[in-house]
């Protein structure tokens, strides 16, 4: 069987190394621009993973979108059964692990999502499913953006779900935790670099924080 994961920029991707330990299948990486998105799509390949930015693009070329990647509007996983192609979302499952994992709770915590992506609609379905408090969002263009993001700084978990920090850019942080003197969890679903320049800040002051591995 054919498989892979599709997204613009994969040059940091363990998928093919994870994929080739535990299946006897094919897999690939397949760096797609997005104007090749639908070609690609109705192509020879029968089951394939979504990453950035495609995981809302996809949704409309699929036949089935199963409840919960509808309910939260981003799509990660895609089979072809019978000429038809069936969405869903492993995401869910994985944030909640990677979490749990860390020692993380969400309950009746102000939790702070960066970024505006598939994933970001994840995180806060997963926020939601754990009893959060308060979820703020934080974008480039939204009303809480990265000029303003510090009127909240009585986050208490902070959950990034933007590429910043991903190899080869491992240097940025999409936000300083300077002044989050309430933190008691940060999560970065980068998993390479395993520590981010996020996660080392958390690192620093004491924190518990997972990246995106477990995931």
């Amino acid at each position: 069987m054919k498989c892979g994961l599709i997204g613009k920029t994969l040059k940091h991707s363990y998928s093919k190394i994870i994929h080739q330990m535990i299946a006897e299948y094919d897999y690939d990486l397949y760096e797609l621009a997005p104007e090749n998105l639908g070609e690609f799509i109705k192509g020879d390949v029968q089951a394939f993973n979504v990453t950035i930015p495609y995981k809302k693009d996809v949704i409309p070329f699929l036949d089935y979108v199963d409840t919960r990647a509808n309910a939260i509007g981003a799509v990660n996983t895609v089979v072809k059964r019978d000429g038809k192609l069936y969405g869903y979302n492993t995401d869910f499952d994985g944030m909640k692990y990677m979490l749990d994992r860390a020692g993380i709770s969400l309950e009746n915590k102000k939790v702070m999502i960066l970024g505006s992506g598939g994933t970001s609609n994840t995180a806060k379905a997963v926020a939601k499913s754990l009893n959060a408090r308060e979820i703020i969002k934080v974008s480039r263009s939204g009303q809480v953006n990265y000029d303003n993001y510090k009127t909240h700084v009585d986050t208490e978990v902070i959950i990034n779900t933007t590429p910043v920090g991903m190899y080869p850019d491992n240097f940025s942080s999409p936000i300083s935790l300077d002044g989050f003197e309430n933190l008691s969890g940060v999560a970065d679903v980068v998993y390479n670099p395993r520590l981010t320049k996020l996660l080392f800040q958390a690192k620093e002051r004491g924190i518990k924080h997972t990246g995106g591995l477990p995931m």
